[in-house]
């Protein structure tokens, strides 16, 4: 296998042009100037083609032509391609190999982690409470601070220490959300509390349907 230098330009536009993970450079170049692997065989098997022209000039490998004219090739096409390289796209070469990864987004939810064997271990309503709340914090940690806005007339349900929620009463009962920094009231009934998952689902973004099987799972 021969070894060839080139730009990073070139490089990312023959990255672009991965078909799937794991096609080799020589691949997607076989495939891009429309080369057959029995055309490459062929010429890689045949006897170096040396020729001289009447002035006496050096001998000249047709191999190197061949090399030069790809090369050539592979500039024009990085030059008239419309579509450039993404920059979300990951490359990793190993021996002009070129992997392209595409990042994934994350598939667990609130119904994938919780089930109802899970909920039915749960101390009463504000165990199975808490929990679904822990669950919801682990997914959209960093959305939850919208939960913060959800409050009654008088009272906050939400808080970042339970000294914040005390100052609205003391029969509040406050209690820290497992694995997370929020408190919240746990001495509403059980309709309040379905009320305030509900609220709490849809300000993290589920729509109402999913809002209301959370809900249900109190």
């Amino acid at each position: 296998m021969k070894t060839i230098e080139i730009d990073d330009e070139l490089y990312q536009y023959i990255a672009s042009n991965t078909k799937f993970i794991g096609e080799s450079a020589s691949d997607i170049l076989r495939r891009l100037l429309k080369v057959s692997a029995r055309a490459t065989a062929e010429t890689a098997t045949a006897n170096v083609d040396l020729s001289v022209d009447n002035t006496g000039s050096k001998p000249v490998d047709a191999s190197t032509e061949q090399a030069s004219a790809t090369s050539s090739h592979l500039d024009a096409l990085a030059i008239d391609s419309d579509e450039p390289a993404s920059s979300d796209q990951t490359d990793e070469s190993s021996d002009n190999n070129v992997v392209v990864t595409q990042p994934t987004e994350p598939t667990q939810n609130v119904f994938d982690l919780i089930n109802k064997e899970e909920l039915a271990m749960q101390r009463g309503a504000v165990g199975r409470f808490l929990l679904i709340l822990s669950t919801l914090y682990r997914i959209q940690n960093q959305e939850f601070e919208q939960v913060l806005d959800i409050r009654g007339r008088d009272r906050l349900y939400f808080a970042k220490s339970e000294d914040e929620l005390l100052e609205y009463g003391s029969s509040t009962k406050p209690k820290m959300i497992p694995n997370s920094s929020y408190w919240v009231i746990t001495n509403s009934n059980t309709t309040k509390k379905k009320r305030m998952l509900t609220d709490v689902a849809i300000a993290l973004g589920y729509s109402a349907d999913d809002a209301e099987r959370i809900r249900d799972l109190l």
